[in-house]
């Protein structure tokens, strides 16, 4: 191993322990006072990056560089709707890398302003469907590297633990009234973190669920359902950073207990409803998450059990301001949200 990988190596290590891990919040909610229910949000919004997938790009870095796969000099691309090429703008730029992110015309211009804060490139498609196909043809005529986070994101975490975002949350659960949860709920994006989770219960012998969320225009719940990986869409999910047109390598549907579609009105009603519970904005994918968390709780209180539950936030909502924050741009790209935002309002009451 050269000089320049094993330097890259120890950047990005010395990165790690900089870092303390994000904190994990117990959400007040009224309903649930007093019911022997505890909802918990670990949230990822703090890393340096702002997201959850902060951890995965330091994860595939390291796993390209150990690989042989990064030099120096050479230009990584990915395909990402923007919070992993976020991430991995930022650690190309520590070890001095070109990077590229290939993304939706669609993407948040906030989430494109940060990755080219990093010293990024975007180059843009028209839809998620040519994502892939047009990292591939870049990486090559550039004589780059794909680092293809949808094949790559399960193998590159080590689910047995070091700190991964699974042993994080039970380690912080440990000195809570019902320390092993009842259930965990994750979205699938790569499939990547709901592997991991997946895995490090079995591996650990929790007993806890994991129920992993997909919002609309996505395969992975008619996937799961099926037992079909060759299902496809022509579509994009309108929720950034969840949501496939295809099955992705990652998504390991064997480790996953149930699945839940969630309605894209859900998911922005809630991020809203969660603003007004605790004076922050989340992006979407978190209120997709705490809606199916939300629905999980219902259940327990119907067959009067007891228990936690945690769900992940996945990243700040101040890069959608213009989007899921937009009263006008969510009334046109994705629909009434009062029906769920009534709902919702049930469980501000005691």
């Amino acid at each position: 191993m050269g000089n320049w990988v094993a330097e890259s190596i120890q950047r990005i290590s010395a990165d790690y322990h900089r870092s303390a891990d994000t904190h994990l919040i117990k959400l007040e909610v009224p309903k649930l006072m007093g019911r022997g229910i505890d909802l918990y949000l670990k949230d990822e919004s703090t890393h340096p990056t702002g997201s959850l997938k902060h951890r995965l790009a330091r994860s595939l870095f390291l796993y390209a560089l150990c690989n042989g796969k990064i030099h120096q000099g050479t230009t990584v691309v990915e395909a990402s709707s923007g919070s992993t090429a976020v991430s991995e703008a930022y650690f190309a730029r520590m070890i001095g890398v070109p990077f590229i992110a290939v993304m939706p015309r669609s993407t948040a211009q906030s989430k494109i302003r940060q990755i080219e804060l990093f010293g990024g490139r975007c180059h843009f498609v028209d839809c998620a469907t040519q994502m892939h196909a047009e990292s591939l043809k870049l990486a090559e005529e550039v004589g780059g590297y794909f680092m293809d986070q949808f094949t790559y994101a399960e193998r590159a975490t080590d689910w047995r633990g070091n700190n991964n975002i699974a042993e994080s949350i039970f380690k912080q659960m440990e000195h809570e009234p019902y320390s092993v949860p009842s259930a965990v709920v994750m979205s699938a994006g790569t499939g990547g973190t709901s592997a991991t989770l997946g895995r490090y219960i079995r591996y650990q012998g929790y007993d806890t669920q994991l129920l992993v969320v997909d919002p609309e225009n996505s395969v992975f719940f008619d996937a799961y359902q099926r037992r079909d990986s060759e299902l496809t869409l022509n579509r994009s999910s309108r929720i950034e950073g969840i949501g496939r047109p295809q099955v992705e390598a990652s998504f390991q549907p064997d480790v996953i207990d149930q699945m839940l579609q969630v309605p894209d009105a859900a998911s922005i009603a809630t991020i809203h409803w969660l603003e007004k519970l605790i004076g922050r904005k989340a992006g979407a994918s978190t209120g997709t998450n705490l809606w199916g968390a939300l629905q999980v709780a219902q259940r327990m209180i119907d067959s009067d059990q007891q228990g936690s539950i945690v769900t992940l936030m996945c990243d700040g909502g101040e890069r959608y301001l213009d989007t899921y924050y937009h009263q006008a741009w969510v009334a046109d790209h994705i629909g009434n949200i009062s029906p769920f935002t009534k709902q919702l309002q049930d469980w501000l009451s005691s």
